[in-house]
């Protein structure tokens, strides 16, 4: 009877095929909270072109009796990022249910733009933070509460956060653990960070390791403080500067989409972005308790 009872009954496979179940949307693996793009103002352009004019000079200098303008100001033109999807027709026809084939490749297509678009606010060689920011040196070889302190002493008027990659917040914290001053965290955009002298300290995975080394960022954000501004185009069907074009079907059925983000940062004073330049990420202490 035991024997019967164990080979003969509907097996958990076989009942599989009969059953519902409960599908998620596809992750995108890469994804990450990009919080650059909550915390950065952000400007709306129409014409996909940002003039900074800035004055020269002081009231009365020279006797002059005005303040002058720049005669050649930087203007600042809006990069795209751009991707191409291809979808086969005929799975879009077949197998969109529950979920809709084309939007959620165009969604994932999305995500993985916005990504870039992230580490080109940072790194872009032209108008990214880490190349338009004034330089500081540290005083040893790991991140410390002193080399923040002179971070600030640049960027002092009403800053707004600092950034950072994982591990620089990791090496820092320890630096702050062996000097027995640990940071207050802060609770903003529904995220938990940890802080120094009230500043948020915002990690991100843009900001590289290199041999062993990393860059902290202090950034002041937005247009009235004159501070760094992230710029999109205006009126795009996507919002965001995001633009999702139809290119056609082509004879073997598949469907081509073009997408484009168009972005780009100003830098409208030289003491809106400091870095804190090549601090190591490896060193640990030992405690004695």
């Amino acid at each position: 009877l035991g024997e019967y009872m164990e080979n003969n009954f509907l097996g958990r496979d076989a009942a599989f095929q009969l059953s519902n179940v409960v599908k998620t949307p596809p992750q995108y693996s890469r994804l990450t909270p990009r919080w650059i793009l909550r915390f950065l103002s952000f400007k709306a352009l129409e014409t996909g072109v940002y003039r900074v004019n800035k004055a020269t000079g002081e009231v009365g200098a020279a006797n002059q009796g005005f303040i002058d303008y720049e005669t050649s100001p930087r203007e600042y033109r809006l990069d795209a990022i751009s991707s191409i999807i291809n979808i086969d027709t005929r799975a879009t026809d077949l197998y969109s249910a529950p979920f809709d084939q084309t939007a959620e490749q165009i969604k994932l297509a999305a995500e993985s733009l916005k990504e870039r678009q992230e580490s080109e606010l940072i790194n872009n060689p032209d108008y990214g933070l880490l190349k338009n920011a004034e330089r500081v040196a540290p005083r040893g070889a790991a991140p410390t509460p002193d080399d923040l302190d002179e971070l600030l002493t640049v960027v002092w008027k009403e800053p707004s956060f600092f950034l950072a990659a994982p591990r620089g917040v990791a090496a820092f914290l320890r630096e702050c653990t062996r000097r027995g001053v640990p940071p207050v965290t802060l609770n903003i955009f529904g995220g938990t960070f940890v802080s120094w002298r009230g500043i948020p300290i915002v990690p991100t995975d843009k900001l590289f390791i290199e041999d062993g080394k990393t860059n902290i960022l202090l950034v002041r954000t937005g247009e009235t403080k004159r501070g760094a501004v992230g710029l999109y185009q205006a009126n795009l069907s996507n919002g965001g500067g995001l633009a999702v074009r139809f290119r056609g079907v082509n004879d073997d059925g598949a469907a081509s989409y073009l997408l484009s983000i168009y972005c780009s940062a100003a830098i409208l004073a030289d003491d809106a972005v400091a870095v804190l330049e090549n601090v190591e990420v490896g060193r640990y202490h030992e405690y004695k308790y």
